[in-house]
C-alpha cells in the first residue's frame, strides 16, 4: 500500500489496486494485496470493559488484518483509548479476549508498540539514547545500524545527539515513534499522537506515518476524534458511539489516493460524517 495509491505489485511486475475488506462489519476480512511482512493480525472477541458501575462497552468485536491501518473514531469519552489500552495489554478486560498474531494479550509486550499523545521522552537522554531505550530495557544491546536507519526514517538523523528539550512538538513525536519502532513491533497502537500539534505538522506526520507503515509492513490501530485524519489514514474507520455502545459502524475506505482535495477522499469523508450523525455524534 504505497503512500499515494496503496497499490500492490504482482509477481509479473504489474500493479494492481490494494483490495480492501469487503465486509463493513466490525470483524475484518482478508485484505489481499497488502504488504504484510512482519505484520500481525489483531483480534478482539466479545470484549467487555467495566469500571465499577460504569459499563464502557459490552461484547465488542474487532479484527484488524495484517498490514491494515484501522482508525478508531469517536468523541471524547466513548471508549477509544480504553479499547486501545486493552489491545495493548495496558488494562485487563472485564470479559472477552484480545489476541495478536494468535497469542492472547495478557500484558504489554514489545511486539505491539504504543505511541501516546505525549511523547514521554526521557529528558536526561539524547534523542539517540531515547530511541535505544527499548532494546536496553529488554537486556539487548541496541543495533547501531538499526538506530541510524530509524532516525533517518523519521527524519531525525541530523539531531541524533540533541537534547530532547531542544525538539519541537513534531520532532519529539517523531522521536517517540522511532523509540517504539526500535523494538521492531508487529503492531503499532497509536493514541491520538498528533492531536496536540499544529495543523501543518500534523499533516506532515500523517504522511510520514503512512510511509513508515508501508515501508515496515506493520499493522496499525490509530485512535482519533478527527474525521479527516481517520479517513486520510485508515483502510477502515471503526466508529464508536456513546458508552456503552462500543463500535456502531465500520466504514470501508475505498479511495485509492491520499490527496486531501481528491473527490474520492471528500466523498469518503462525507460518508463517514453521515455515519457519525447516524449514531448521534454530529
Amino acid at each position: 500500500m504505497s503512500l499515494e495509491s496503496r497499490a500492490a505489485a504482482t509477481d509479473d511486475g504489474d500493479e494492481e489496486s490494494a483490495v480492501r475488506p469487503e465486509s463493513a462489519s466490525a470483524v475484518g476480512a482478508d485484505a489481499d494485496g497488502r504488504r504484510t511482512t512482519g505484520a500481525a493480525p489483531v483480534v478482539a472477541s466479545d470484549l467487555t470493559k467495566r469500571y465499577d458501575e460504569t459499563l464502557v462497552f459490552d461484547g465488542l468485536d474487532l479484527a484488524v488484518d495484517p498490514g491494515e491501518v484501522c482508525c478508531l473514531l469517536g468523541p471524547s469519552g466513548c471508549g477509544k483509548t480504553t479499547l486501545l489500552h486493552l489491545l495493548a495489554g495496558l488494562e485487563e478486560p472485564t470479559g472477552g479476549r484480545v489476541e495478536i498474531d494468535g497469542d492472547r494479550v495478557t500484558g504489554p509486550d514489545y511486539r505491539w508498540g504504543v505511541v501516546f499523545q505525549d511523547p514521554l521522552l526521557y529528558p536526561w537522554l539524547s534523542v539517540r539514547e531515547n530511541v535505544e531505550v527499548g532494546p536496553k530495557l529488554r537486556g539487548e544491546e541496541p543495533d547501531p545500524d538499526l538506530i541510524d536507519e530509524l532516525l533517518d526514517l523519521v527524519g531525525l538523523d541530523g539531531v541524533a545527539d540533541a537534547d530532547t528539550a531542544d525538539l519541537s512538538g513534531g520532532m519529539a513525536q517523531r522521536a517517540s515513534l522511532a523509540r517504539t519502532l526500535a523494538n521492531e513491533p508487529e503492531v503499532l497502537l497509536l493514541d491520538e499522537p498528533f492531536s496536540a500539534l499544529d495543523q501543518l505538522t500534523k499533516m506532515e506526520l500523517q504522511d510520514e506515518l503512512l510511509r513508515i507503515v508501508d515501508e515496515l509492513g506493520v499493522t496499525a490501530v490509530f485512535v482519533t476524534h478527527d474525521i479527516d485524519e481517520a479517513v486520510y489514514l485508515g483502510d477502515r474507520v471503526a466508529i464508536m458511539g456513546p458508552v456503552p455502545a462500543g463500535i456502531e459502524h465500520v466504514e470501508r475506505i475505498d479511495s485509492e489516493t491520499r490527496s486531501r482535495d481528491d473527490e474520492a477522499f471528500l466523498a469518503e469523508r462525507a460518508a463517514t460524517f453521515e455515519q457519525l450523525e447516524a449514531v448521534g455524534l454530529e
